[in-house]
C-alpha cells in the first residue's frame, strides 16, 4: 500500500511538471533510444546531475536509464610540455538513454538549464542512429596519446607554434615517432641550431 501512495505521489509530481506546450504522438514512443538534449553552455555537468537527481526523486528509472556528458581526451602544450585534458565533443549537450513517453519527456525538458530537444521541433524529439552512437562511444574511449601517428618528415619545413621559439621557421632534421618529439633547425643569432621540441609544437608550412 505505502509503495503504490509512493508511486501515485511520484505520479502526480510528474503531472505537476508539465507545461502549457503538449508533446506531440512520438514517433519513437515506447523504444529506448538516446537523445540529444540541448543546454546553456557550460552547463552541460550540472544538467547532467540535476537530472540524474530528479530520476531518482520521481521514480523513473524505468524510463531514464543513462544521462552522458559526451567527452573525449585531447592533448595540449603547456609551459612545453604536453597534457591530457577531457573536453566535451558537443558542447551544449547532453545525451539521455530512455523510453520516450509524455512522462519521460517532460522530466528531462523541464530539468533546469535544459532548452529542449534535438528534433524536427522541440515536441518532435529525433533519436540519434545506432552509428553515431557508436562512433560517439569510440572517441570517448580514445586511444593511446602515444600511438598517434606524427605526420612530420626529415626535411619538413615547419613553424613553430608554441613555445619560447614561437614564430620561427626551420627545417626537421629528426622526428622519434615514439616519443612524438621532433628536431628542428632553426637560424637563431645568424646561426643554425637545432632545437627539441614536441610534434604540437609544430605546424607544417
Amino acid at each position: 500500500m505505502e509503495n503504490d501512495k509512493q508511486t501515485e505521489n511520484n505520479s502526480g509530481n510528474v503531472n505537476k511538471l508539465k507545461s502549457r506546450v503538449s508533446p506531440g504522438d512520438f514517433k519513437k514512443k515506447g523504444e529506448r533510444h538516446w537523445y540529444a538534449v540541448h543546454t546553456y553552455s557550460g552547463y552541460e555537468d550540472a544538467v547532467a546531475r540535476y537530472l540524474k537527481q530528479r530520476v531518482e526523486s520521481l521514480a523513473m528509472n524505468d524510463k531514464i536509464f543513462n544521462v552522458l556528458v559526451p567527452k573525449e581526451k585531447k592533448i595540449k602544450i603547456k609551459n612545453g610540455k604536453r597534457k591530457t585534458i577531457e573536453e566535451k565533443i558537443y558542447p551544449g549537450y547532453v545525451l539521455v538513454d530512455m523510453l520516450m513517453s509524455e512522462d519521460s519527456w517532460y522530466v528531462v525538458r523541464n530539468t533546469p538549464r535544459v532548452t529542449g530537444f534535438v528534433g524536427a521541433d522541440s515536441t518532435e524529439p529525433t533519436p540519434l542512429s545506432k552509428d553515431e552512437i557508436e562512433s560517439l562511444m569510440g572517441r570517448m574511449k580514445g586511444e593511446d596519446e602515444t600511438k598517434f601517428k606524427l605526420e612530420f618528415s626529415v626535411g619538413d619545413i615547419v613553424k613553430i607554434i608554441d613555445g619560447p621559439f614561437k614564430d620561427y621557421e626551420g627545417k626537421i632534421s629528426a622526428v622519434d615517432e615514439e616519443k612524438g618529439r621532433l628536431k628542428v633547425l632553426l637560424a637563431i643569432f645568424g646561426r643554425e641550431t637545432a632545437v627539441e621540441l614536441d610534434s604540437l609544437q609544430a605546424q607544417k608550412m
